[in-house]
């Protein structure tokens, strides 16, 4: 079954907000990933993430204004992106551009469907309808 999302003008906001923290997320950790690695260090996803978590607060407030998954998920996928590439099953990972398959992920339990309506964190609930097959 698929269902479509009809999100309200604030909504849309914070879907656009959530989409670009964990696009910021992605390409602050691939950058920190190449310096690191280019000073002969070994990073990885989680301690990417450990420095990433000790400077937000200070340098990047406004990730606070959506659900903590958008900035946590970058770095698992790009700890599985680096697995891949240097198992030769994929290719040297890329910066994200902003309107290019845009998304973020938000944690199964926070997830609530009732009814006709999505409930996510810090979000009202989102009007949603099931997709008529063509």
């Amino acid at each position: 079954m698929c269902y479509l999302l009809q999100p309200t003008v604030k909504q849309e906001i914070y879907f656009g907000k959530a989409c670009g923290i964990a696009r910021f997320t992605w390409n602050w950790a691939l950058a920190e990933w190449d310096t690191q690695y280019k000073a002969g260090l070994k990073p990885s996803g989680m301690s990417l993430k450990s420095n990433f978590n000790t400077l937000k607060q200070e340098h990047f407030p406004w990730i606070y204004e959506v659900t903590k998954y958008a900035c946590q998920q970058p770095f698992i996928q790009l700890q599985v992106a680096f697995r891949n590439f240097f198992a030769k099953r994929a290719s040297y990972p890329r910066f994200k551009k902003k309107g290019i398959h845009d998304s973020f992920y938000i944690g199964n339990d926070q997830v609530k469907i009732t009814d006709n309506y999505l409930k996510l964190p810090k979000l009202p609930h989102v009007k949603m309808r099931e997709r008529k097959k063509p």
